[in-house]
């Protein structure tokens, strides 16, 4: 499924945003932190749930960069150094790192986690988006 841009979620203190065109639904967050990611609410995430530096510790772990925050007082996320490449079993691309990825429109994006299509399959390239092969689990 195609993005449609992050939506976000301002809190007091953080604000995450969520593109759900680019969620493959690994429940980091919803199990990382159920008091502020919690699916069966909504709105579904709720950014003063948890303090801020937990909220962003778990949004960290979310492998394709659907969720990002960004702190009221405190620097923009910053991606691993150095940048890691790995592939999985299916044949995703994980990459984290300070990266820059160029969509179809040839517009790049400044990121620190993604989950690349390999297959080829994807409607939202270049990320992944579980349609193809690459994508199943």
């Amino acid at each position: 499924m195609p993005s449609n841009g992050p939506k976000a979620y301002e809190g007091k203190s953080v604000t995450v945003t969520y593109d759900s065109g680019r969620c493959l639904h690994a429940a980091e967050c919803v199990r990382g932190l159920p008091e502020a990611f919690d699916t069966g609410r909504r709105p579904w995430i709720d950014p003063d749930g948890a303090g801020p530096e937990r909220v962003a510790e778990v949004v960290r772990r979310c492998p394709s960069g659907a969720l990002q925050y960004r702190l009221s007082e405190g620097p923009v996320e910053e991606g691993d150094r150095p940048t890691g490449v790995t592939r999985s079993p299916v044949g995703q691309l994980v990459l984290r790192g300070e990266l820059s990825v160029t969509t179809p429109d040839g517009r790049a994006h400044r990121e620190t986690r993604v989950v690349l299509c390999a297959c080829g399959v994807s409607g939202n390239q270049p990320y992944c988006d579980h349609s193809g092969a690459c994508g199943t689990d």
